[in-house]
């Protein structure tokens, strides 16, 4: 697509745009369409299959048939997990399997029409003939469904979960359910992704069941009081299910059946479903209104909006109302008043803009992500998190990024007892005798060696980078804690990526034990071994820029300017041949440049640091228009907790944290003609680009506030008191914007 091909400018200013809730739900976007409140505890939504990478969130568009409703979901992740408490309303014949996705007809899964969604509800009709409706609170899921006249049933199938493999140890091992005839509460505990993960429920219904039957394990009959085991079913009898509405309410909690009661009571104390779906429309309402955005075409409105909303729902909460939450220790913790736990931290994606978005749109909600990342350092046996998900500390992906989410906060002013979270940091980065995940492999080796032998460890290349980033974020919070000889080494050992670079050949390169460049080696490779993977779902195109803190070292390193001008411009025209292994998450090639994977999220921005801003701005309103679409495989890649959605909603607004921990932006081509941006404390930031349009990617000039502004970086202190930023847009370059040496972002003092 050329850049007078894309978004085309609409005639005049529209109102805002509601977000479409099926926009990733394809492709590999691996998204939901369902019922949540922003960042809450519950996600209601239909599941279509446990089986495949392609539904790693229960859910893909174009399935045919959906297996029923779950309470929780994850959102855009490479990984499956969650999908507790599956609801299936139906009137056909009792089945307590689903059946296989190319046979619908053998088990209880329907086909289905009419789907509806929007934030905070989802409406869907059945085969069966019943129409289904979903709304939530913070904790607990409201159902409303509309049966035909005569008989019917819901079936509760606390055995649904993603799959496991052929010959894999069972994921449950223990569950119970009991029904004392008001309400039906239950537990399971599963090994999935969050080894040993609990889940509680308690769940009442407007109309008590005619009579109820409760299945144990091998689908065995266990009576009408309740079951134990490990793949538990019950299912709710209604004579006339059609006789009128029948609603379901169901409260979860991660900590105990009292805790699962407590929220159900707290949050659903009605059975009036649109009074719940009105509240819930406030909520997202509230969280939608942060950015409108003028000009630019109806579809990017849909993108921007969709992206915002998809950035609006996790972390999600994991604290009950009575302040309980389960921490990393896997210990019972109690909250101060008014504090709250969340779950579902992709930090590997999230701090490169997920977290900084939040920073500048809710502050308030990066205090509390920043205070629950403290709590989850200080109660870790692996020290800062890497990818915390209920109360489990999976050690997905590599480093422990949270450190990068809490040094940003710090440098951006966000309030939190960081102090308290170096005794942990400090334990993960010198103490060799606290247990490692696969995260933080090779941490010894990186320490005494400088680099880590791509012989002993895999993905060795990709952790000296990330780890170099994570240390040189580790010095902030060693100089907020007065560790100043720490601080000192960190600010050292963060230049360990030079270790493994090759000056020879301008790449990221593994080593080998004795200090050997290993072999074979191939830019667009993954290893130099079939053994394991050198790089971290990358390779070394798109490694070698993976140097967030220390641009300029790199740039050195490199020759000067023009070599890296160079060197991006040959990343980006490469041959996009990938060998055979690669991992999918390699996608969204311009080149050997990857979108649809964060270790290449800010590579376009790179340009800027060696006076070339006009390519910045040229390929970053490239990827707007050519890796988004206001479709179901409208994200070119995981949406990964909402990263891929951040990284278009900041660069639609014309800027982007290559460094989060900086606390600058480095300035793009925005896409729309004005864009108001709400930031807390009644501050608001005006984005203007009058004219703007698919066929003016280039900045003529920017001012801020009224006064000419010849840099292409701006600080986030400036941007949080509020102000204007407006773009002077133009078809052709203006390669002057920007080029003296002064006005690149980064440059050493």
């Amino acid at each position: 697509m050329t850049l007078a091909g894309a978004f085309q400018l609409d005639a005049a200013p529209v109102a805002a745009t509601p977000p479409d809730l099926f926009v990733g739900t394809g492709g590999d976007g691996h998204t939901f369409p369902g019922a949540s409140m922003p960042f809450g505890m519950v996600q209601l939504s239909p599941d279509t299959d446990t089986a495949r990478w392609d539904t790693c969130s229960g859910y893909h568009h174009g399935d045919a048939s959906l297996l029923g409703f779950s309470h929780t979901h994850l959102s855009g992740t490479g990984i499956g997990d969650m999908l507790d408490v599956l609801v299936v309303p139906t009137r056909d014949p009792v089945r307590l399997q689903p059946g296989p996705i190319d046979e619908p007809d053998e088990g209880y899964r329907q086909r289905y029409s009419g789907e509806q969604a929007e934030p905070g509800y989802y409406a869907v009709v059945l085969e069966s003939g019943v129409r289904a409706e979903l709304t939530v609170t913070p904790r607990a899921g409201i159902h409303r469904y509309h049966f035909p006249a005569g008989p019917g049933h819901i079936l509760i199938d606390m055995s649904h979960l993603v799959m496991e493999g052929p010959g894999e140890t069972p994921l449950i091992d223990e569950a119970a359910m009991a029904w004392d005839g008001m309400m039906l509460t239950g537990t399971r505990r599963v090994f999935r992704w969050a080894k040993g993960r609990r889940i509680f429920f308690a769940m009442q219904l407007s109309r008590q069941p005619d009579g109820i039957e409760f299945f144990g394990d091998e689908d065995a009959p266990a009576g009408a009081t309740g079951v134990t085991g490990k793949r538990l079913k019950a299912v709710l009898h209604y004579d006339d299910a059609g006789a009128g509405p029948l609603l379901v309410r169901c409260g979860i909690s991660a900590v105990d059946r009292d805790g699962a009661i407590a929220n159900l009571k707290a949050e659903a104390k009605h059975w009036n479903f649109d009074r719940y779906r009105a509240a819930a429309k406030r909520a997202w309402d509230a969280e939608l209104g942060h950015i409108q955005v003028q000009g630019g075409a109806a579809e990017a409105r849909t993108i921007l909006s969709s992206a915002l909303y998809h950035a609006s729902l996790g972390p999600t909460l994991f604290s009950d109302v009575d302040g309980r939450y389960v921490g990393l220790d896997r210990q019972v913790h109690r909250l101060a008043d008014g504090a709250q736990a969340y779950s579902a931290y992709s930090l590997w994606d999230t701090y490169r803009a997920f977290h900084p978005l939040q920073t500048l749109i809710r502050p308030k909600h990066a205090a509390a992500f920043t205070a629950d990342l403290i709590r989850q350092t200080q109660q870790s046996p692996f020290g800062p998190p890497v990818w915390p998900l209920q109360g489990v500390e999976t050690g997905c992906m590599i480093g422990w990024h949270s450190v990068a989410v809490l040094a940003e906060a710090r440098a951006k002013g966000i309030p939190a007892d960081y102090a308290a979270a170096w005794p942990g940091i400090e334990k993960r980065l010198f103490d060799w005798s606290i247990p490692h995940l696969d995260n933080s492999l090779g941490l010894r080796e990186y320490d005494e060696m400088g680099f880590i032998p791509a012989d002993r460890i895999f993905e060795s290349v990709s952790r000296v980078l990330e780890y170099s980033y994570d240390d040189y974020a580790a010095a902030h919070i060693a100089d907020a804690a007065g560790a100043g000889d720490r601080a000192a080494r960190l600010r050292q050992r963060c230049g360990n990526w030079r270790n493994v670079f090759d000056a020879e050949t301008g790449f990221a390169r593994p080593r080998l034990a004795d200090g050997r460049w290993a072999q074979p080696f191939a830019p667009n490779g993954i290893g130099h071994s079939k053994k394991w993977r050198d790089f971290t779902e990358s390779n070394s195109w798109q490694a070698t820029f993976l140097n967030q803190h220390d641009v300029h070292g790199l740039i050195a390193a490199m020759g000067g300017d023009a070599a890296f001008e160079a060197k991006l411009d040959g990343l980006f025209t490469a041959d996009s041949t990938l060998p055979e292994g690669a991992p999918p998450d390699i996608s969204g090639l311009v080149g050997q440049y990857a979108h649809g994977n964060e270790p290449s999220h800010h590579v376009a921005y790179l340009y800027a640091y060696c006076g070339a801003a006009w390519k910045t701005q040229a390929m970053v309103r490239r990827l707007m228009t050519e890796m988004y679409r206001a479709a179901p495989d409208g994200i070119i890649g995981n949406d990964d907790c909402g990263q891929m959605s951040a990284w278009f909603i900041l660069s639609a607004l014309g800027f982007y944290p290559v460094d989060p921990v900086s606390a600058t932006y480095v300035l793009g081509s925005p896409l729309f003609e004005r864009a108001s941006v709400r930031l807390g404390q009644g501050r608001k930031l005006v984005i203007e680009a009058p004219g703007n349009s698919a066929a003016t990617p280039y900045v003529r000039a920017i001012s801020w506030n009224g006064q000419p502004w010849t840099k292409c970086w701006i600080a986030h202190a400036d941007l949080v008191r509020g102000g204007t930023l407006r773009f002077e847009m133009s078809d052709t370059p203006n390669k002057n914007f920007a080029a003296r040496v002064e006005d690149c972002p980064g440059r050493p003092a």
